[in-house]
């Protein structure tokens, strides 16, 4: 195939589509440049590793094989980038060619978040069969075991360009007829774009039991979060769900992760809670970021979720270039791939404690940090209730009770 050599970059700033700048290859670098246009208008999309300035910027090749992170937040991972490595192989495309302004081209105007990019290589055609949530699972589990599926097509236009390890879609969903249908651009009148998830080989068959269990959980423990909600397939099978944050109707709100925001390798991590907090009070500019950081690693503590790693937090910027932490998000039990916090709690990955969240207190002055804390580690430790009323399994319950029980 031939590779895309210039991506030009917009953004969507409420009903309007901005020009932003320009991606171009040059050799083994991909460099950017800011329109002037854009730099008039004072906007700050990525204020610590790619500021407005009228030069020609070059990332390093490490850790987004030299794209800036906030075009890197756009590409697929875990899931999209499955489908869409197995998608091109269909079509005879060898996977290792595709360069990564080849693949922003496949997004183009699919990605999460603010940002689009032409020119667009957009799949053609509508989405041929009807949203039915059983037989979207039985196809991911035949993708994930390798096999040929011939849906494989409607998958990745449902889910090509969402990140995670775990199979999604993306859909439109109508809260009053309870009517699915896949995400266009545009959704009509009466549709929300929301996000359901379908479990992997290694997970619990109630694993979205759990999710939503913990959903609840985190909300009395203060925590923001977006709205959420258990789908039903025709056998009965549940799956989690969760409306998009990076819409507001049909708008697009533009999204920056942690790991993008502040170049942090999500697979190889070293950041702290504490970076965080930092970056959240830079973006803020307002002290209760600080309580946000806080009250969510103490959840995440309490609440044995160690996958917890930079790309699970975000960012949100609106069109006066105001920033906000993002409702948190992918909040469920997980001991992680090496058995530690992904992101460390005041620099303690193994075994963190209220002592460590209390060195993050202090050290940030949270005035009520320790008050913080308990309320989170008192709704944490009911958590049986929060089992029972989303009929999370007694062997699970029992199971998780085990661990977070003995968590102080």
């Amino acid at each position: 195939m031939e590779h895309i050599e210039k991506i030009i970059v917009s953004i969507h700033l409420n009903d309007e589509e901005v020009l932003l700048g320009e991606l171009a290859s040059g050799g083994k670098n991909i460099y950017f440049k800011y329109y002037t246009d854009f730099i008039k208008r004072g906007l700050e999309i990525s204020p610590i590793k790619l500021k407005l300035n009228n030069q020609v910027n070059k990332a390093d090749p490490i850790p987004f094989d030299g794209l800036f992170g906030v075009f890197a937040d756009s590409l697929p991972d875990g899931w999209g980038k499955l489908l869409l490595d197995r998608a091109l192989t269909a079509r005879g495309i060898e996977v290792g060619d595709i360069t990564v302004l080849d693949r922003l081209a496949y997004v183009g105007s699919n990605g999460m978040g603010a940002l689009t990019y032409k020119p667009e290589i957009e799949e053609k055609g509508q989405i041929s069969f009807n949203i039915e949530l059983d037989e979207i699972a039985k196809a991911t589990n035949q993708i994930i075991n390798g096999a040929a599926t011939d849906v494989l097509d409607e998958l990745f236009k449902l889910g090509g360009s969402s990140g995670g390890a775990r199979p999604k879609i993306l859909v439109g969903y109508n809260p009053n007829t309870q009517h699915l249908i896949g995400a266009d651009k545009k959704l009509p009148n009466g549709y929300e774009h929301w996000l359901i998830k379908f479990s992997s080989s290694f997970d619990k068959p109630d694993i979205a039991n759990i999710e939503y269990a913990y959903y609840k959980m985190a909300l009395d423990a203060g925590i923001e979060m977006s709205e959420s909600k258990l789908f039903k397939g025709l056998s009965g099978q549940v799956y989690f769900g969760t409306k998009r944050f990076d819409r507001e109707g049909n708008k697009r709100l533009h999204m920056h992760s942690a790991a993008g925001i502040m170049h942090d390798n999500f697979r190889l991590s070293n950041i702290d809670y504490g970076d965080l907090m930092d970056c959240a009070f830079n973006l803020e500019r307002d002290v209760k970021a600080y309580e946000k950081i806080l009250r969510l690693a103490a959840f995440n503590v309490f609440a044995h979720n160690r996958d917890d790693h930079s790309k699970n937090f975000a960012f949100l910027m609106d069109a006066n270039g105001s920033w906000k932490v993002a409702p948190a998000y992918d909040l469920t039990f997980s001991s992680s791939g090496h058995g530690m916090h992904s992101t460390t709690v005041a620099r303690e990955g193994k075994n963190p404690t209220k002592k460590h969240l209390m060195e993050l207190g202090e050290y940030f002055k949270i005035k009520n940090a320790s008050k913080i804390i308990d309320e989170v580690q008192a709704v944490v430790f009911n958590w049986k209730t929060y089992a029972d009323q989303c009929e999370v399994s007694p062997e699970s319950k029992n199971r998780i009770e085990k661990i977070i029980g003995r968590k102080g």
